[in-house]
């Protein structure tokens, strides 16, 4: 019999667990989930039948306000699944010092066989459920996209909120990855995926962790396997290829293809788009299992896909140095024994695929202020620069190109600031993270099991100041 997700989860805590001081009864507060709403109701499908909908939404930590975590429509939704993920969110915004708890939800259904009226009826009255038992709010708990749902979910989700709200003045703060009309944050769609590509920067630019793996440093000609070319595969591959990363597979459900001399990314999506698979692009060998692809020889490994990817059955057969989870859960805790034993480097999910929690922090920021990031000092800024540059001309006696001087003194704009705000939380988390690697110093430790020692002392941190625990 197969181990519960959750299960796994409590039990890469309880690894975690072992190397901190914290009161026993604490940790258990910690790992427990603190409330978990199920809900049944009825929607009207077009054709005019009655069909009884099911749903979750768990928030497992409050010891940050409010709880943070998305929302996915799939027909495998789980009362067990939620609590793992809404835990895994809580451990994900304690690394990378994100003030909120963690929650996850779902809706049990295959979106593929709903038309849009359908699903706007279903959004609909699960807020209106979540709403009715204040299991949503600017201030309670603050859903976001996940698999199966996107910026127009959250959308109605935020109409529906705000017309409950009576009035309420931040209601939009409700939910992010809002569309921009909405209240939506520039640089959220690409987020998950811009984060991947800052914490791979950061790792391939730690000259120990390179040596150890016979890799030179910088992410320069690391040749890369993608699964997944969905949002956070896209993206991660795209921002990856423009520092210099050769991505020489990519698969997808249906299939995978390679090019050991590279794959033109934004090509290969746009044919994704126009033929329904990466099967039969030009230039690309076509690999018809998909799991396969994951085999062939790499540096970088990137699981953007669903759970349970990598296993017991496949990692011995993984060539990649380093694992990079962008994915929730792609590899279980067998294959990582694997991993741990072959010296591949996994870099964990519960920081890695953090950018989209990051993102929709500033988000909720916005929506909270009520103005955009950048309004206020951009021109300023550019201003400044500009008198600078004349300073330097008149000392100078060189004059800039009307090009040069453009590069030069633009002004930070909302989405500069958020993508700067990404890279400077991916980066303090991995040197927080590595230095608690670094500290608890045991071969056997793996950077995943640092990860959680380091929420779990966040955590138990805020318990602490609040005056619960001693």
């Amino acid at each position: 019999m197969s181990t519960s997700f959750l299960a796994q989860v409590d039990a890469a805590f309880n690894r975690a667990a072992a190397f901190t001081k914290h009161d026993p009864t604490l940790l258990e507060q910690i790992r427990a989930c603190n409330a978990v709403y199920f809900v049944s109701f009825p929607i009207r499908r077009d054709n005019g039948t009655i069909e009884v909908i099911q749903a979750w939404r768990a928030e497992h930590s409050q010891h940050k306000s409010p709880t943070k975590g998305g929302i996915r429509y799939a027909p495998n939704v789980s009362d067990d699944e939620v609590q793992a993920l809404a835990a895994l969110m809580t451990y994900k915004c304690a690394i990378v010092d994100v003030p909120f708890g963690g929650a996850k939800g779902g809706v049990k259904i295959d979106r593929r066989k709903y038309s849009e009226a359908e699903l706007e009826r279903i959004t609909r009255r699960y807020t209106f459920e979540l709403v009715r038992k204040r299991f949503i709010g600017p201030g309670i708990d603050v859903p976001a996209p996940d698999y199966g749902t996107s910026s127009k979910e959250m959308a109605w989700i935020a109409d529906t909120y705000a017309s409950l709200a009576n009035g309420e003045l931040d209601a939009i703060a409700c939910v992010t990855a809002k569309p921009l009309a909405q209240g939506g944050i520039r640089g959220r769609t690409e987020a998950t995926g811009r984060g991947v590509y800052y914490g791979l920067r950061e790792a391939c630019d730690d000259a120990e962790a390179m040596k150890r793996l016979g890799l030179t440093r910088g992410l320069e000609g690391k040749r890369v396997i993608v699964q997944g070319l969905g949002n956070v595969g896209y993206w991660a591959a795209r921002f990856l290829q423009e520092a210099g990363a050769l991505v020489v597979a990519v698969a997808e459900y249906n299939g995978a293809v390679a090019n050991d001399k590279g794959l033109d990314i934004v090509a290969l999506d746009a044919w994704r788009k126009a033929h329904g698979s990466l099967l039969g692009f030009p230039g690309a060998t076509d690999i018809p299992e998909a799991l396969t692809a994951l085999e062939l020889p790499c540096d970088i490994l990137v699981p953007a896909a669903l759970e349970h990817q990598l296993t017991a059955e496949n990692a011995p057969r993984i060539q990649a140095k380093i694992v990079a989870e962008a994915a929730n859960g792609p590899t279980t805790p067998e294959a990582e024994a694997v991993f741990a034993q072959k010296g591949i480097l996994v870099l964990p999910d519960v920081w890695l695929n953090a950018g989209g929690v990051i993102v929709s922090y500033f988000e909720w920021l916005k929506n909270l202020s009520h103005v955009r990031f950048g309004r206020m000092q951009k021109r300023h800024e550019e201003e400044t620069l500009r008198k600078l540059l004349r300073a330097i001309e008149d000392k100078t006696g060189q004059r800039f190109t009307d090009a040069e001087a453009l590069s030069l003194t633009e002004g930070a704009d909302e989405e500069d600031l958020v993508a700067s705000g990404l890279a400077e939380s991916m980066i303090v988390a991995y040197r927080q993270l590595t230095e608690v690697h670094r500290r608890i110093d045991d071969p056997k430790v793996t950077l995943r099991t640092a990860a959680m020692v380091s929420a779990i002392d966040k955590v138990a941190q805020s318990y602490v100041d609040m005056g619960i625990f001693p």
